[in-house]
C-alpha cells in the first residue's frame, strides 16, 4: 500500500479508542460473550471487533445500530448515568409512558384512562354514600309549625294587617279525586310510581343551568318538590339542590308513594294565596277539592307551573295580564289533558268531553280589605324588590313590615273620596254617565319622600285590584305645565342664550294658534298640515304673562314655550322632579307640554313635593324597616336627598301656583277653603277623560285624579255630563276631595308660609309680542269676566261637550298602561274634533267657519281648510292638533 494513503499512527490509535457511533453501545455493553462467541473478560476488543459488533447490531434492521446496541446482552437500558446504563424500574402509573418516543410517550394508555375513571367513580360513590349517611331528614312538624303570617305596621307601629301563608287545609289522599292525582303525575313526574324519588338526568340539567345562570326550573320529581315544600327553603342554589337530592332519596325509602303524593298536593302553592289543594279549589272554583272535575283538576295542575303567569284572571308581575295568562293557561291545560291520554290515564273519548273550566274571580285575603289591601300591596312590592324575593318566598311568612302610612291620614283620604262620591256621583240615576267613575289619590311628605296616605279604589273585596294611586294610563293634563315653566326658568329659550325666562314674560294666549318651531317655521303634523293649538272653551286671552297663563290655564302660551325651550328639556325637568321614565309619553310633540304623559298620583304628588321643598327631590318610599323572624333586614335606609332644581326656580314655581288658588280668575280657587297657604294646579284632559288637582302646603303634597273606565276594554271614557256637570274640570271634584282631605290631614298642625322666592331669569317675550311700553304691569292685568274663570254648575240638561283635546298619550300603547287609548288617528284628530265636532259643523261649518271666522281668514284657508276643519283633524296622529283642556 502506498505511503501517502496510510493513516498516521496517532490517528489510527484514536479511532481505535473511539468506536464508530453506530457501534459504541454494542462495544460498551456488558455482554456474556465476545464478538466471536469465545469467552472474554474484556468489555470490548480492537477496532475490527468493534466494527463487527456494530455490523451485527445493525443486521436486525428497523431500529438501526442504536436499537441493537441498547438491547445487547438481553438487558433493557433506560438511560445513561455517568457513563453507564441501568435497567428500567416498574412504575404504578406509567405516565409519561416508558419505551415510547414523541407523541406516543405523552398519550395515556387505555389502561390508565380506564383506571382513573373507575377510581373517580368510586370516589364519587363513596362521597355520595357518605353524604347520604350524614344528611338527616328534617322534622316535618317543626317545618310546618314555623309558617307564619306577614305583619304590616302603620307609621305609629300599630298593626295594620296580618296576611300570608295561612290559607291551608290538609287532605288525605283518599279524599283527593283520582283526576287530580292523575293530572299531577302526568304533568309533573310521569315515572313517579316507579322511580326512586330522584331523576339524575333532570337534576344534572337543573344544576348545570343554575351554575351557568340559566333557567332554574325543571328537573325535580314530585318527591323532590314535596321535600322542597316541606323541609327546605325555596332558594334556587346548588347547595339546596344537593340537600334536596339526598333527602328525597331517604324520604322515598321511608315513605310510600301515596304519602308523598298526598304531601305534595297539600304543600304546593297554587296562587291566590292558596297553599294546598283544598284552599286552591276554594280560591279558583269555590268548591271542595273532593268535588273537582277532571277539567278543573287539569287547571289546578296548570297553575302549579307558576300562578302569576297561568292564573287566567291575571297575575301581578310583568307580562301577566289576563289575556296573556289565559292564552298560556289554555295551552298548558290542553297539554295536561292530552298528556293523560298519552299515558293511558284517560281515554280520548273522555278527554273530548271536557272544555277549559270557568274560574271564580279573585278575592281578597282576610285582613286586606278596603285601603289596607292597596297599602299592603305597595309595601310588599318594595320589600320583594329590595330583598330580591319571589312572591312564593315572601308568602312563606315571618316578615314584620313597618310602613310609612299614616293611619289617620289614610282614613281621612278615604272619607273625603266617599263624601264627594256620595254627593255628586249617582250610577243609578245616571248610569250612562256616572257608572265606572273612579278616584285615585296619594299624599307625600315634602323633603322626605314618605308616602303617608293613598286612595287606591273601592277595595280588593269589591273586585277592584288596580291601585288607582299608582297606575299608568291616565294622562295628567295641565298639571304638567309647571314643568314647562320650570324648564324655561332654568334653560331659557332658543333666543335667550341660556338666560332663564322670568314668569312675567309674555306669550300669545289666543285660541287656535299655529305652533312654531325654533327656526320660525310652522310645526307640521304627519299629513304636512300646520299644527293648531286651542284653549279651554276656545277662549282668547291675548298676550299674557306666563304667570297669568298658569292661573287661567291657557294652553297656547305653554305649548309655544315648550317648543321654544325644547321638549327634551321639559322632560328632563319633570324627571328631575320625580317623574319616572316609564310614565313619559315617548312622543315629544307640542302636546307633550300639556300633559299627555301618564304618571300616577304618587309620582305627581312627589314631583310637586319637590317644589314645596324648594327644589329638593327625594324618591318616594313606603317601608321604613323590615325584620324577618326578629332579624333586621338590610336595604331599607331612607332615600338620599338630591337637588332637582335651583331653590329660586322652585320657589318661583310655588309663587306662580299660589296665584292659581288665590287669584279670583284662578282655576283652583276652591282650595282656598283650606284656610292656609296653598299652591297647586288643575288639569283636565282630552275629551274630558280625566281630571286632576295637585296641590301642596309646606308640610304635605297631595294629588287627586278622577276618571271613568270601560272595565272590559280597559279604556278611558269621557266624563262629559258626569255628576250632572257639562264637563268635569280639575278645579271641581278633584279639588273638593283634596280640600276635604287636607283639612283633616293637617288638623292641629300650625299653618306655615312658603319661602319668599328670589329673582330668576329675565323678561323674554315670545317672538311677535307687542312693545312693552306702555304696557300695564303684571299686577295690573285686567280681570276676566266671571264667565272666564267660573266652571259650570251641575245641570240636569245635557249640553254639547266642549272638546279641547291634546291628542292621545301615545300612538302606541305602552306596557302596563291599564287605560291605554289608541285615539291618535280617529278619535282625537280625525273624527270627533277635526272632522265633525269642530271642523265639520261647530267650527268650520256654521259657528266659526260660516260667519265669524271661517269665511276667509280662518275657515277658508288657515283653519277651516287645512288646520281645523278638513285636514286639521289628522293632527291627532301626531299627538293631537287641538291641544289640551286648560283647566
Amino acid at each position: 500500500m502506498s505511503e501517502h494513503r496510510r493513516k498516521p499512527p496517532q490517528s489510527r490509535g484514536r479511532r481505535a479508542a473511539q468506536p464508530p457511533s453506530g457501534g459504541r453501545r454494542a462495544a460498551q455493553s456488558y455482554g456474556s460473550t465476545a464478538s466471536h462467541g469465545m469467552p472474554s473478560d474484556r468489555p470490548h476488543g480492537g477496532r475490527a471487533e468493534a466494527r463487527r459488533a456494530a455490523q451485527r447490531a445493525g443486521a436486525g434492521g428497523g431500529g438501526g445500530r442504536r436499537r441493537a446496541a441498547d438491547t445487547a446482552g438481553d438487558v433493557t437500558v433506560v438511560g445513561r448515568r455517568r457513563g453507564r446504563y441501568e435497567p428500567e424500574k416498574k412504575r404504578f402509573i406509567d405516565y409519561p409512558r416508558s419505551g415510547k418516543y414523541g407523541w406516543r410517550r405523552w398519550t395515556p394508555s387505555w389502561k390508565l384512562v380506564t383506571g382513573l375513571a373507575l377510581a373517580f367513580m368510586g370516589m364519587l360513590i363513596g362521597l355520595g354514600g357518605l353524604a347520604l349517611a350524614m344528611v338527616e331528614v328534617p322534622d316535618e312538624k317543626n317545618a310546618l309549625a314555623l309558617q307564619q303570617n306577614n305583619v304590616y305596621y302603620w307609621s305609629d307601629d300599630t298593626v295594620m294587617a296580618r296576611a300570608g301563608k295561612t290559607n291551608r287545609q290538609n287532605m288525605k289522599l283518599e279524599d283527593i279525586p283520582k283526576s287530580m292525582q292523575q293530572a299531577a303525575v302526568a304533568a309533573e313526574n310521569a315515572s313517579f310510581w316507579e322511580d326512586k324519588g330522584v331523576d339524575p338526568i333532570g337534576i344534572g340539567r337543573a344544576v348545570f343551568n343554575m351554575a351557568t345562570g340559566g333557567d332554574t326550573q325543571g328537573g325535580s320529581t314530585i318527591t323532590q318538590q314535596f321535600v322542597k315544600n316541606t323541609y327546605l327553603s325555596q332558594d334556587q342554589t346548588i347547595t339546596r339542590k344537593a340537600r334536596e337530592l339526598f333527602i328525597s332519596i331517604k324520604v322515598n325509602a321511608r315513605m310510600n308513594k301515596e304519602e308523598i303524593l298526598q304531601g305534595y298536593l297539600n304543600t304546593s302553592y297554587y296562587g291566590r294565596g292558596a297553599h294546598g289543594l283544598q284552599a286552591a279549589s276554594q280560591a279558583y272554583f269555590e268548591k271542595d277539592a273532593k268535588d273537582l272535575t277532571p277539567s278543573e283538576s287539569a287547571l289546578l295542575t296548570t297553575v302549579l307551573k307558576g300562578a302569576d303567569l297561568y292564573d287566567p284572571a291575571g297575575g301581578e308581575g310583568p307580562n301577566s295580564s289576563p289575556k296573556e295568562n289565559r292564552e298560556r293557561a289554555v295551552k298548558r291545560w290542553n297539554w295536561v289533558m292530552d298528556r293523560q291520554v298519552d299515558l293511558k290515564l284517560m281515554s280520548q273519548a273522555e278527554r273530548d268531553k271536557y272544555e277549559f273550566p270557568k274560574i271564580a274571580p279573585r278575592k281578597a285575603q282576610a285582613g286586606l280589605n278596603g285601603q289596607t289591601g292597596y297599602l299592603a300591596a305597595l309595601a310588599e312590592a318594595e320589600v320583594r324588590k329590595t330583598l330580591g324575593l319571589s312572591k312564593q318566598q315572601f308568602e312563606q311568612g315571618g316578615f314584620q313590615i313597618y310602613t310609612t302610612f299614616d293611619k289617620k291620614k289614610t282614613a281621612a283620604m278615604e272619607k273625603a273620596v266617599n263624601k264627594i262620591t256620595k254627593q255628586y256621583i249617582d250610577p243609578e240615576e245616571r248610569p250612562e254617565k256616572d257608572k265606572f267613575v273612579q278616584f285615585g289619590a296619594a299624599s307625600v311628605e315634602p323633603g322626605t319622600g314618605k308616602v303617608v296616605a293613598i286612595y287606591g279604589g273601592p277595595g280588593f273585596e269589591n273586585g277592584h285590584f288596580t291601585n288607582n294611586a299608582d297606575t299608568l294610563g291616565v294622562p295628567v293634563g295641565s298639571v304638567w305645565k309647571p314643568f314647562v315653566l320650570a324648564a324655561a326658568m332654568e334653560h331659557g329659550t332658543y333666543k335667550s342664550n341660556g338666560v332663564g325666562v322670568a314668569p312675567n314674560s309674555e306669550y300669545n294666549g289666543d285660541n287656535k294658534l299655529k305652533v312654531k318651531q325654533q327656526d320660525g317655521t310652522d310645526y307640521l303634523d304627519k299629513e304636512g298640515n300646520p299644527f293648531y293649538q286651542v284653549n279651554d272653551g276656545d277662549k282668547d286671552h291675548g298676550y299674557v304673562t306666563l304667570r297669568r297663563a298658569m292661573e287661567v290655564s291657557a294652553n297656547t302660551p305653554f305649548v309655544q314655550l315648550g317648543m321654544d325651550v325644547g321638549m327634551d328639556k321639559v322632560k328632563g325637568m319633570a324627571e328631575s322632579a320625580g317623574i319616572e321614565k316609564d310614565s313619559f309619553d315617548p312622543n315629544l310633540n307640542p302636546s307633550f307640554a300639556l300633559g299627555t304623559s301618564t304618571p300616577g298620583a304618587i309620582e305627581m304628588a312627589n314631583s310637586y313635593a319637590t317644589f314645596a321643598a324648594s327644589g329638593t327631590q327625594v324618591d318616594t318610599y313606603t317601608v321604613r324597616r323590615v325584620a324577618h323572624n326578629g332579624e333586621e333586614e338590610p336595604g331599607f335606609e331612607k332615600p338620599q336627598k338630591e337637588t332637582a332644581m335651583d331653590s329660586d326656580i322652585a320657589d318661583n314655581i310655588t309663587d306662580v301656583l299660589r296665584g292659581v288658588v288665590e287669584k279670583p280668575h284662578g282655576t283652583g280657587t276652591r282650595a282656598q277653603e283650606l284656610g292656609r297657604p296653598v299652591a297647586g294646579k288643575t288639569g283636565t284632559t282630552d275629551k274630558n277623560k280625566s281630571a286632576w288637582w295637585v296641590g301642596y302646603t309646606p308640610q304635605l303634597s297631595t294629588a287627586v285624579t278622577l276618571f271613568r273606565t270601560d272595565p272590559e276594554k280597559r279604556t278611558l271614557l269621557s266624563m262629559n255630563n258626569t255628576g250632572g256637570f257639562d264637563s268635569i274640570h280639575g278645579g271641581r271634584l278633584p279639588t273638593e276631595v283634596w280640600t276635604a282631605y287636607m283639612k283633616s290631614a293637617l288638623k292641629g298642625e300650625p299653618a306655615k308660609d312658603f319661602p319668599k322666592p328670589g329673582p330668576v331669569g329675565k323678561k323674554i317675550d315670545q317672538v311677535g309680542a307687542p312693545s312693552p311700553s306702555p304696557s300695564p304691569s303684571e299686577s295690573e292685568e285686567p280681570e276676566p269676566s266671571p264667565s272666564e274663570s267660573e266652571e259650570p254648575e251641575p245641570s240636569t240638561e245635557p249640553s254639547p261637550p266642549q272638546e279641547t283635546p291634546s291628542g292621545p298619550p301615545s300612538s302606541t300603547c305602552r306596557p302596563n298602561d291599564w287605560f291605554c287609548d289608541d285615539t291618535g288617528g280617529t278619535d282625537t284628530g280625525g273624527t270627533d274634533t277635526g272632522g265633525t265636532d269642530t271642523g265639520g259643523t261647530d267650527t268650520g261649518g256654521t259657528d266659526t267657519g260660516g260667519t265669524d271666522t271661517g269665511g276667509t281668514d280662518t275657515g277658508g284657508t288657515d283653519t277651516g281648510g287645512n288646520g281645523n276643519g278638513g285636514n286639521g283633524g289628522n293632527g291627532g296622529n301626531d299627538g293631537g292638533i287641538w291641544g289640551q283642556d286648560g283647566a
